[in-house]
């Protein structure tokens, strides 16, 4: 309601004082002025202003305004003043009701047409003001002079509010269009520098696994108590300095991009659950593998250890997309039990043999197997458990009501 008022309000007061700007043709209080070019102007440029209310408002406003100057300026009474006055208000009051019935807002998109029927509505309301005049005592002639000018008076306010009406439009949308264009190449640069970041990330990937796979290898001989040659020390070491450069690069990269300060990280639990879920919606799709993503979060609830509850969570909500062959549907959810915060995540996969389920944890173990038949390194759900246990939590694995394969996480909430 604030937000119609004052445009009402701006329309009113703007109307009163360049209806002071004005020639009185007939010698009377009749007059040619500003204030109706205005009072048009504002009348299609602030489009949610109630027309026909807004007619009368300015109309019982410049009665009360004039007669308020009348009497500042001249020696009359309130009463002649004001009837003399009153006929404008008609004028104003006819020109909304006429915009409205003929709805003229609504051909804007036709700038001649609106011209020739504002110009119309003028001469139409100053004949409404007239005949009201006549009636209060004024004597005016209507000759074919007085025709002529209120027809050439019409054309020029109508032509020239819809003039600066469209060039202000114009304008709009030329910077609109400049804006939008800086914008397209802004996206199309910024497509263009992670289109570069991708292979970068590609080159890290392929190290990161080799480096996982000999680190892994390493601890195995060292608990075998096997000979270690020096030269698979230096192998993880050289492969782990390519790594932290390539992703100086990508940081690098993507900070100019983002063009943001470090900062610590606050977010919601529910915010996070949808972070987790948007992230590997992607990875599905990348996967090419149909899955439906559910996740119920109604939580109010926030915490500073976003990073660590991201390893957690995309780690059990990726290894249940990996686990599902083609299509399927995984379900992520986030719930107050006592003085825990517990997630809990549900797949429609293949599941893991009851035989099986004691030795996920396990460091080494795993079930899953690249396109060339290498094993995973079977570390993911070890790390996740050790983050957990950092926070006096506990991780699970379960199965729901139907025998499907649930990992819950219990972490009470004050550690977060």
């Amino acid at each position: 309601m604030r937000e119609r008022m004052l445009p009402i309000f701006l329309l009113i007061i703007a109307t009163a004082f360049f209806g002071e700007m004005k020639v009185n043709p007939f010698g009377s209080s009749f007059r040619f002025s500003l204030g109706s070019a205005v009072f048009f102007f504002g009348l299609i440029w602030f489009r949610t202003v109630p027309v026909i209310w807004t007619g009368v408002l300015t109309g019982l406003f410049i009665s009360l305004f004039r007669t308020s100057i009348d009497l500042l300026m001249k020696d009359v009474s309130w009463s002649d003043s004001l009837l003399s006055h009153l006929p404008a208000a008609c004028y104003y009051v006819a020109f909304s009701l006429f915009v409205h019935v003929l709805r003229l807002r609504n051909y804007m998109e036709l700038p001649i047409y609106v011209a020739l029927l504002g110009a119309s509505i003028d001469f139409a309301s100053n004949i409404v003001e007239l005949f009201v005049r006549h009636l209060t005592g004024e004597t005016i002639a209507m000759t074919h002079e007085t025709f002529f000018m209120l027809i050439l008076f019409g054309i020029l306010r109508s032509f020239c509010v819809v003039g600066l009406y469209n060039i202000l439009m114009i304008q709009q949308m030329q910077t609109l269009g400049e804006a939008r264009r800086q914008e397209i190449e802004r996206l199309v640069m910024m497509n263009a520098s992670l289109y570069e970041e991708v292979f970068y990330l590609r080159k890290s990937m392929t190290h990161m696994e080799d480096i996982t796979r000999k680190s892994y290898e390493l601890y195995a001989r060292l608990i075998d108590d096997q000979t270690i040659e020096p030269s698979m020390a230096l192998y993880i070491a050289e492969h782990v300095h390519e790594v932290k450069k390539d992703s100086q690069r990508i940081l690098a990269g993507l900070s100019e991009l983002i063009n943001q300060e470090r900062r610590d990280l606050y977010l919601s639990i529910s915010e996070l659950c949808g972070m987790v879920v948007r992230a590997n919606e992607k990875y599905a799709e990348l996967l090419k593998k149909e899955i439906i993503f559910q996740w119920t979060c109604d939580l109010d609830l926030s915490t500073r250890h976003v990073y660590a509850l991201l390893s957690v969570l995309n780690n059990l909500v990726a290894n249940a997309v990996e686990a599902i062959p083609s299509s399927g549907w995984i379900d992520l959810r986030a719930e107050l039990d006592g003085e825990d915060i517990v997630f809990i995540v549900t797949d429609s996969g293949l599941g893991i043999p009851e035989d099986e389920r004691d030795w996920v944890f396990q460091l080494g173990f795993t079930t899953k197997y690249d396109e060339h038949g290498n094993p995973s390194t079977g570390i993911g759900l070890t790390h996740a458990k050790e983050i957990v246990h950092s926070f006096n939590g506990k991780i699970t694995l379960t199965t729901d009501e139907n025998g499907r394969t649930q990992f819950q996480v219990n972490i009470p909430s004050k550690q977060l």
